[in-house]
């Protein structure tokens, strides 16, 4: 039961983040650091909460596009 406490507690975080659904790589990096857990399961709470990652630092999803 610990771990369903720890996911919602989670969840709530990425939303409470998250502006217009949309959470950036770099609170993503910053709460996964903090929360102590990988950036997959960011990834996967913030899909199942509806919360979008975007502005990606690596350059992905159309953060630096050419012009």
């Amino acid at each position: 039961m610990k771990s369903i406490a720890i996911y919602e507690d989670l969840k709530n975080k990425i939303i409470e983040l998250a502006k217009e659904g949309k959470l950036t790589c770099e609170q993503a990096h910053q709460l996964a650091e903090a929360e102590g857990v990988s950036l997959i399961i960011i990834g996967k709470v913030a899909k199942e909460a509806g919360v979008r990652i975007c502005d990606c630092q690596l350059g992905c999803f159309g953060k630096y596009k050419e012009r």
